[in-house]
């Protein structure tokens, strides 16, 4: 399945920056990181048209996909952008990237991200951000920040722990460890491995199932699921009470529901 790009008019209304493009159809998004020349280095614009891109995402899509033009998915931060900041800019800076892969974790959709060839320091934090990733084999992970003398600051030091463990992480930042793609997925940075050039098609057939699921789900399992599993128990088993009776009371889902029990809906396969 080949998208067609919106026409550059409505591009433009988007606000987004030349290192962004986007295609939309059917109600999938591809938004992808256009900087090849730089193995895709997230500058300052490019966050900045993140942020606005998942504050408000246009009307009609339902799932998006994150990919990365070229050779690889991002190396990460581009370093021009901080050289010259103080303390305090760079507390700035950092909270920046915190509140652009806040919308993207936290949005109005699923986002999907097909990794390949460099996933590194920030290019890693922006995939953690995403719900779902596909890795490539062509893929490798590295935090190496260390070796330069910086620190994660895209929120990395929250959600990599949450996908390797701290002990993990700590071991790639000091040591400058990298990952290839199977070793990447054993340890839980991505959810799906597949061949060279098989990304995209397994993400526009995962987004296919994502778009059709019943909105609220949807919300519910990208916005409530995350906060239970860091609740206490007794207060994860009420939160869990509370969003299951909003999810079954919604109409789409009684509709749903009442379609499985007169066998109007597929069951699942394998």
């Amino acid at each position: 399945m080949h998208l067609n790009p919106i026409e550059r008019s409505d591009h433009s209304l988007l606000n987004l920056p030349a290192t962004l493009g986007f295609e939309l159809e059917d109600g999938i998004g591809i938004l992808r990181l256009t900087r090849a020349e730089k193995r895709n280095a997230l500058d300052n614009a490019t966050i900045l048209g993140l942020h606005r891109f998942f504050a408000n995402p246009p009307d009609g899509v339902k799932v998006v996909i994150i990919d990365g033009e070229g050779e690889h998915f991002s190396a990460g931060l581009d370093l021009s952008a901080t050289q010259e900041l103080s303390a305090t800019e760079g507390v700035g800076h950092s909270m920046m990237w915190h509140e652009a892969f806040r919308h993207i974790q936290f949005g109005r959709v699923p986002v999907i991200s097909v990794l390949h060839g460099a996933v590194i320091g920030g290019g890693l934090e922006l995939a953690a951000s995403t719900h779902i990733r596909i890795a490539e084999a062509s893929s490798f992970y590295a935090l190496p920040e260390g070796q330069r003398g910086i620190f994660v600051g895209g929120g990395g030091s929250v959600r990599i722990p949450r996908l390797i463990g701290v002990a993990r992480m700590m071991d790639m930042m000091l040591t400058g460890r990298v990952y290839d793609a199977e070793a990447g997925h054993a340890i839980g940075l991505s959810q799906y491995l597949v061949g060279r050039g098989e990304g995209m098609p397994k993400a526009l057939e995962l987004a296919r199932k994502i778009a059709g699921n019943a909105p609220m789900t949807n919300f519910a399992v990208m916005h409530a699921l995350p906060r239970i599993a860091e609740s206490s128990p007794e207060s994860g088993y009420m939160m869990e009470a509370m969003i299951s009776s909003i999810a079954q009371a919604d109409i789409e889902a009684k509709t749903r529901i009442r379609d499985f029990l007169e066998k109007r809906a597929g069951k699942v396969a394998k």
